[in-house]
């Protein structure tokens, strides 16, 4: 009897724990070959001039592949890595190492799932099943108490039915051991250079660095559960602080690094009660979005959303837009979040939504060109919930009542003095603007 050999295709579930294609594929298969593609599809540049993978981004992903390979050899496995379409690499592979089935998580936004759709036409020509699975969300689609097309276009029903009716599976750990075929070429990791990006440049403001992988990802878990404190009374009334107290889990979350049952879990363990914690909050909107993305689709990424009408927007706005994304409009807090985004690829959920509102509601410009922005920017970008954050705050999400979620702050009545803003904009910048 021949010995079967299943392919795992790693894309954005970058980890070894909690991860159910590498499980199954290691409980149905007498081998299994793992796969990463860095895909050129994700680091070209547009018509527009913006890139769909900036530089910060691209170096925490390149982390994150690498430690997945140690990760898998210190199970007695190895990481096959190819720069190319995964169209074309897969059926390759799958030919050269006799693979019998392909495993892969299944993506919500329409560019994730051409290109599974690209990969599963090109499997079948050589006569090969892709097989699909969902495990990028805290509650499984399967355990909704409602199927896709009819889950509530509120946030707020939305989470009261999910928590009521449904439960957070256990996480399922991972495999004890991993037997590869004879791996002739793993393939080296690429340079940011065979990418076509430049190095980027760590800022000395900066007091959080970001390290792909999964082994940083539990270690910043354990160091979140063991530090977080509740902020003083005054520190609780700043939005900016409350804010900065988050997990910062994000980056890792959106590459697979970690998932979320795993935090959950871990959270429900750590915390009496841990089903208040704006962690849970923040995983309870990420699988919203996702969910929406499923059910909704491209209309997150039409400028009329889910409107008849695009917001206001006036005539000649690339001027308007190089300011805000430079942080040169004049107003401090705007340009000092800018400023830190440029610098590090990251910004907190507050500071995001104020910068949007900004960008929509006070300059008028294209709510799309200020999310394609934030794509190439943010080192923890995911299409769901990026261009559902954005839709919603320029008004044209799938349900207006949500948008008392998001902030809706105007330019004055933003600080215009704190040691924020003297940080990344420079005291005497801060003092002439305001």
């Amino acid at each position: 009897m021949s010995e079967r050999t299943i392919l795992v295709w790693f894309r954005n579930d970058l980890r070894i724990d909690d991860n159910e294609i590498l499980l199954e594929a290691t409980r149905k298969a007498d081998k299994i070959l793992p796969v990463y593609c860095f895909d050129p599809f994700y680091f070209k540049t547009a018509d527009t001039g913006v890139s769909k993978t900036g530089n910060f981004r691209a170096r925490f992903l390149i982390e994150s592949v690498v430690n997945l390979r140690e990760n898998l050899r210190l199970l007695g496995g190895e990481l096959i890595i190819r720069i190319g379409n995964p169209a074309e690499v897969l059926p390759q592979l799958a030919m050269e190492y006799q693979v019998n089935e392909v495993y892969h998580h299944r993506e919500v936004a329409f560019e994730e799932t051409t290109i599974s759709e690209n990969v599963e036409t090109a499997l079948w020509k050589i006569k090969l099943n892709l097989k699909h699975f969902i495990g990028h969300t805290l509650y499984h689609k399967e355990d909704l108490p409602f199927p896709i097309r009819d889950i509530p276009d509120s946030f707020a029903a939305f989470r009261k039915k999910v928590e009521r009716d449904s439960t957070v599976r256990p996480v399922t750990g991972g495999p004890e051991r991993i037997v590869t075929p004879q791996i002739s070429d793993a393939g080296p990791i690429p340079a940011l250079a065979d990418l076509g990006l430049d190095k980027p440049l760590d800022d000395p403001r900066a007091t959080l660095h970001f390290t792909g992988g999964e082994t940083a990802a539990r270690q910043m878990l354990h160091e979140y559960l063991a530090n977080n404190t509740p902020l003083n009374a005054k520190a609780a009334r700043n939005p900016q602080a409350v804010a900065e107290n988050s997990s910062k889990l994000s980056p890792w979350l959106a590459l697979g690094c970690i998932s979320p049952r795993r935090v959950y879990w871990e959270l429900m363990r750590h915390e009496k009660h841990a089903g208040n914690s704006p962690l849970i909050l923040e995983l309870l909107w990420r699988d919203y979005f996702r969910f929406m993305f499923k059910k909704h689709g491209l209309k997150f990424f039409s400028v009329e959303g889910f409107k008849k009408t695009a917001p206001e927007m006036v005539t000649d706005q690339d001027d308007l837009l190089e300011k805000w994304k430079s942080g040169k409009t004049g107003v401090p807090y705007i340009d000092a979040v800018m400023h830190q985004l440029n610098a590090t690829g990251y910004i907190n959920n507050y500071s995001r939504q104020v910068v949007a509102g900004y960008l929509v509601r006070d300059l008028k410009v294209d709510w799309t060109k200020g999310a394609a922005y934030f794509a190439e920017k943010l080192i923890d970008y995911s299409p769901a919930s990026n261009w559902g954050n954005w839709a919603f705050v320029a008004g044209v999400g799938n349900d207006p009542r949500d948008n008392r979620n998001f902030i809706t702050r105007q330019a004055n009545e933003l600080e215009t003095q704190s040691a924020f803003i003297d940080k990344w904009l420079g005291k005497e910048q801060a003092a002439l603007l305001s």
